[in-house]
């Protein structure tokens, strides 16, 4: 017992000592750790102050804002002990005792080590401006908007317990298990939630981890070994140059997986992107019996000869066959291709939805500095014909994923108004 504790503990201190690397010589340990945690996509408005906080976050029964992280003493925390601030990020616990929303992933950042939290508090409280703004109170009406019922869903959903290494696998699966299911926190936006908003699995014993969730009208694709709609067919290199540059020859980062990318993941060493994609391509398959798509020829061959018949195709050539070709198969790193992409083929089609009624971007990033970027088309195609088209995508060049109806994309567009609205 006493042996094999130490070697737990040896292997955690490899894995904290690999933390940070030299492919970003001038940041410090705190700052990259942070950068790993993306600590800044939430607690950022867009032209705001850095961590000053104020981010509207939607919830099922209202929005909740984003607090200042800044160690300004009378609006940030500057205050807080070391304790302190391990309690809030552990277990969503403010220093006056209040519970925070668990929009706050605390439910995975409980897994970083006492190496790690110690070194990201440094960075807070030493490396970063302080901001004097204050924070926002949240939307969600009296009395749902009562924090004491959080203690109970703690109670009921959180695991405090810090990362433990398997043994039996590898210092680098070990590595990419710690940084996905803590700091990079992937399983807040792509695994499902249940009755009380939580996440379903917080880790490769349950299933249902990194099987794709939807929250604010995109739907995170699976991250499992799934040949369809997940990474069945994508290399661990593939993962890296994605989680490098927000792109890949299968598929291009969209929704808030972009800032992921342009705050975050461009920022790791190549050791960790490498050991992330190790662990991603050990899940699994949430589906066993899915089958990739396979090469058809016959939309591109009846697009070419001008065949509008199959609904949808009208509006595909119109709006989306300049940046993604007749065959569906884009530009490499620059247009995503349709064809077989496995985000197209997800059953929820709630991203590809989003993405046709708002438009999106890819990254900026180091590697690939053109943020190229996709138009809305919600201003000029109506409910059915946004329908018409995303079913046409989703049905053609091979690809086979349930149709789209008027009032799913009724539904997505409404959403989106109100959030425009607040």
């Amino acid at each position: 017992m006493k042996i094999t504790t130490a070697l737990s503990l040896f292997t955690l201190c490899l894995l904290n000592g690999h933390a940070w690397a030299a492919d970003n010589p001038t940041l410090s340990r705190g700052e990259y750790l942070a950068k790993a945690g993306d600590c800044v996509a939430c607690h950022t408005v867009a032209g705001g102050k850095a961590f000053a906080g104020g981010l509207e976050m939607s919830t099922p029964v209202g929005a909740v804002y984003s607090t200042n992280i800044t160690p300004d003493k009378t609006t940030g925390i500057g205050e807080y002990r070391y304790e302190d601030f391990a309690n809030a990020v552990r277990n969503g616990i403010a220093k006056d005792g209040h519970h925070l929303y668990p929009a706050m992933p605390y439910t995975s950042f409980a897994k970083v080590s006492d190496e790690d939290m110690h070194a990201l508090y440094d960075y807070f409280m030493h490396q970063v401006k302080p901001v004097a703004q204050a924070n926002r109170d949240s939307d969600i009406p009296w009395p749902l908007n009562m924090r004491w019922p959080l203690a109970v869903w703690n109670w009921a959903f959180h695991d405090d317990a810090v990362f433990q290494p398997d043994s039996q696998q590898s210092e680098e699966w070990n590595r990419g298990a710690y940084l996905v299911q803590g700091l990079e926190h992937c399983g807040t936006c792509h695994t499902p939630r249940g009755i009380g908003f939580q996440e379903k699995a917080l880790d490769q014993h349950d299933p249902a981890f990194l099987t794709g969730g939807t929250l604010e009208g995109w739907h995170a694709p699976d991250l499992t070994g799934n040949m369809k709609s997940g990474l069945g067919r994508w290399q661990a290199d593939d993962i890296v140059t994605f989680l490098k540059t927000g792109r890949n020859d299968h598929s291009a980062a969209f929704g808030s997986m972009s800032d992921v990318v342009e705050h975050s993941t461009q920022y790791l060493s190549q050791d960790d992107l490498h050991a992330m994609a190790v662990y991603l391509k050990s899940l699994p398959s949430s589906n066993p019996d899915a089958q990739p798509p396979q090469a058809n020829d016959a939309t591109t061959a009846a697009l070419v000869k001008g065949d509008m018949q199959q609904t949808g195709a009208q509006e595909y050539v119109d709006n989306c066959a300049a940046c993604h070709r007749l065959d569906g198969a884009g530009y490499s790193k620059t247009f995503p291709a349709l064809a077989h992409n496995s985000a197209v083929l997800s059953d929820d089609p709630s991203s590809l939805i989003s993405i046709v009624l708002k438009g999106g971007h890819v990254p900026i990033t180091q590697q690939a500095p053109t943020g190229l970027a996709m138009p809305d088309f919600g201003w000029r195609l109506d409910n059915q014909q946004v329908a018409d088209v995303v079913t046409f995508i989703r049905n053609g060049w091979g690809n086979q994923a349930p149709a789209v109806t008027a009032d799913q994309v009724k539904k997505l567009r409404s959403e989106e108004s109100t959030v425009e609205k607040r």
